[in-house]
């Protein structure tokens, strides 16, 4: 079986609201996976419930080949999480946070300490080990909380806006991390508003809005859907999009506008793609 996570029929309501509507996804063995979408489009949801970190009305979640309500644990030791919010236990030391998820997993001692030292080593928290971890700013506590999450090597790990609040060297020792486990077969599932990284990032990437899946390919396959060139422009005192299938085209576009002045032309990106199909720009409420 190619696919470690297949989502078939994927319900989940909140109320008379519905969250997640009727989701089919299938992510493949070793991909890096992003998923896109505006606030509110169902990014976290779709990870809390396969996860396991919150149930669904209905549907079928298998994580490599253990159905999650049927066989939940075994599914939970195939994963990795890292959540928006961070979920570390705040009375115990950054030391005693790791040794608790690693005991969680079942890791010997010896493997779990090896582990401990080199990704405390890797992310520069040696000094902050006997700390208690609500003493420690935003961005620690998210390192602190990578380090929990691939302690045991999960075979898939989900990142749920994991770089949200990270400074820009915090954001590139994390991405080392998720390429390095990446080539070493771990699934990443990744949730991100921005979307560079996205395109820079994965294999493969979809767009969910209002609960469905409205877009999924390679990211450079859902920009060359569009085209291969970009044409920003003012008009009526805002900035304009046109799209073309060539440089040549978009010139002949440009020749016919007023006036030249403040236009770019440029390669289509995966963020046009994003804003042509759901219609908001990232991070947008909806």
């Amino acid at each position: 079986m190619n696919d470690i996570i297949i989502i078939d029929g994927l319900v989940k309501k909140y109320g008379d609201k519905t969250a997640i509507d009727n989701l089919n996804l299938r992510i493949r063995h070793g991909e890096l996976f992003g998923f896109l979408g505006p606030n509110g489009a169902g990014k976290t949801t779709t990870v809390r419930c396969v996860a396991t970190l919150t149930g669904y009305n209905s549907g079928t979640i298998i994580v490599d080949g253990f159905d999650i309500k049927k066989d939940p644990t075994e599914a939970k030791n195939r994963m990795g999480v890292i959540q928006q919010q961070i979920s570390l236990d705040k009375d115990l030391t950054v030391m005693e946070n790791m040794v608790s998820h690693a005991m969680y997993h079942m890791m010997a001692k010896r493997e779990r300490e090896g582990k401990i030292k080199e990704l405390s080593d890797y992310f520069g928290l040696n000094e902050y080990l006997e700390m208690p971890v609500d003493s420690l700013s935003g961005g620690w506590k998210k390192r602190v909380a990578i380090v929990c999450a691939v302690l045991h090597e999960p075979k898939v790990l989900f990142l749920d806006e994991p770089t949200s609040g990270l400074d820009i060297n915090a954001r590139r020792l994390l991405w080392d991390v998720v390429r390095s486990l990446n080539r070493k077969g771990t699934t990443i599932f990744l949730t991100t508003h921005y979307i560079e990284e996205a395109e820079a990032l994965c294999d493969r990437v979809g767009i969910i809005d209002q609960g469905r899946v409205i877009a999924l390919d390679e990211p450079k396959k859902l920009c060359d859907a569009m085209g291969s060139t970009a044409v920003e422009y003012m008009s009526e005192k805002k900035t304009q999009y046109r799209y073309f299938q060539s440089r040549d085209e978009a010139k002949v576009f440009v020749s016919s506008l007023d006036s030249e002045e403040n236009v770019l032309i440029r390669n289509i990106n995966l963020e046009d793609v994003f804003v042509e199909l759901t219609g908001k720009s990232v991070g947008a409420q909806k």
